[in-house]
């Protein structure tokens, strides 16, 4: 395995892929946005997705299956966490299996909490649902000469949590998107103790977790629930930590007996609509492609760190949070000098790219995400773009840059 994923330019994956990231913009905008990797698949993904393909194997499906084992066994490897293989439950995709989780789970009106800025497709996602959202902002840390820093607002959610309204459901996102946070092992554990005793339902979407980085510690939330006696479930795929959202397959893993009862009840078609192809690539990834994912996460942790140096020399009132899990960086730009819209003003004059902070909810404006997965020059290329905007007087030597 190369010390770095095959990472074409961005002009040859133009050419080849026909995914939003490649065709959403102009070809003169470069897309560091929306949540895929410009690496190549594992070539042991590719070889079952033909394997399957020659077979003519395009039927239905009604079961996890083998993914169910091929999880389970990736599960208690990496974390430590002991899967039974009637917990794990087939669903088309992660929105799926915490729309559907919800609506069985909290039918009707009800309020579901989530912690702010985060990733958006949960506020699309709830749209499909009869809730009311409440958004509690993360803490954020920011001391001067550090970088900046977020955790779970314990008190703020305990307060929802207990209020008179109250609160129906938890999606919690785990680890965070945008900030690559992984939830400290403590607070995660107070959040399973005060669900237990409000009766709140927490859906843990874990898809990030594969890409937890090395020498850091993913905690599943799962565990801590089934401890506590909170009814919790965990949405997750292969298809973040090997970049295989298009081959649609997920699963839905009951933290107890309890809410596997619950999954029991989920309409059949959730799992039918399901991708066999996607089921074999997803067994062949948490199954023989821990190299590549190895691989994929040294070569995010290196993009991060040339991020940090290109943004400290080129565009220093960045505010930098540097994640500990999954490709995704989260840059507050407020005070970087790039006005008061800062993803619309680097989109339209240095034609980049981002996913824009204001669609993040609650704390989110004036921030724009990077997508890390990338090969480094084009993150070179990405602020060389950033940086010219800057006034004449503070504008850097941009051959210094590349």
């Amino acid at each position: 395995m190369s010390d770095f994923p095959d990472c074409p330019s961005p002009e040859h994956l133009r050419g080849e892929r026909t995914s939003i990231k490649w065709t959403r913009f102009p070809d003169d905008v470069l897309p560091l946005f929306v949540a895929e990797m410009d690496f190549a698949v594992a070539p042991e993904i590719r070889k079952a997705i033909i394997e399957r393909v020659e077979a003519s194997d395009f039927g239905y499906l009604d079961q996890a299956g083998p993914l169910a084992t091929a999880f389970s066994a990736f599960a208690a490897d990496r974390w430590g966490w002991e899967v039974p293989e009637s917990h794990v439950f087939l669903a088309t995709d992660v929105s799926a299996g915490i729309v559907e989780s919800l609506r069985l789970a909290r039918p009707g009106p009800g309020r579901v909490l989530i912690t702010t800025p985060v990733y958006p497709s949960f506020f699309e996602m709830l749209e499909e649902l009869p809730v009311e959202i409440v958004q509690v902002p993360l803490l954020i840390s920011d001391e001067a000469g550090a970088a900046p820093t977020a955790r779970l607002d314990l008190d703020a959610i305990e307060r929802e949590f207990a209020s008179e309204a109250g609160i129906d459901a938890f999606l919690l996102c785990n680890p965070h998107n945008p900030h690559g946070l992984l939830h400290a092992h403590e607070d995660l554990t107070a959040i399973a103790r005060l669900a237990a005793a409000h009766d709140v339902f927490v859906v843990s979407d874990e898809i990030h977790a594969p890409l937890t980085h090395r020498g850091e510690t993913f905690v599943p939330f799962a565990p801590l629930a089934a401890e506590a006696g909170a009814l919790a479930v965990v949405a997750t795929s292969a298809s973040k930590g090997w970049n295989l959202a298009g081959v649609k397959c997920s699963v839905v893993v009951a933290a107890d007996d309890r809410s596997a009862d619950l999954l029991e009840r989920l309409p059949p078609e959730v799992a039918c609509r399901a991708s066999i192809i996607g089921l074999h690539a997803n067994v062949a990834a948490f199954t023989e492609g821990r190299p590549w994912l190895d691989a994929t996460v040294a070569a995010v942790e290196r993009n991060d760190d040339l991020l940090a140096e290109l943004l400290a020399e080129h565009l220093p009132g960045a505010r930098h949070f540097r994640p500990r899990a999954g490709y995704l960086a989260w840059l507050d730009l407020r005070d970087a000098g790039l006005g008061d819209a800062p993803y619309t003003r680097i989109l339209t004059e240095a034609r980049v790219a981002f996913s824009n902070g204001a669609s993040f909810g609650n704390g989110g404006t004036g921030h724009v995400r990077v997508n890390l997965a990338c090969a480094p020059d084009t993150l070179r290329e990405a602020v060389a773009r950033i940086a010219a905007l800057a006034p004449v007087s503070d504008r850097p030597d941009e051959s210094r840059i590349r």
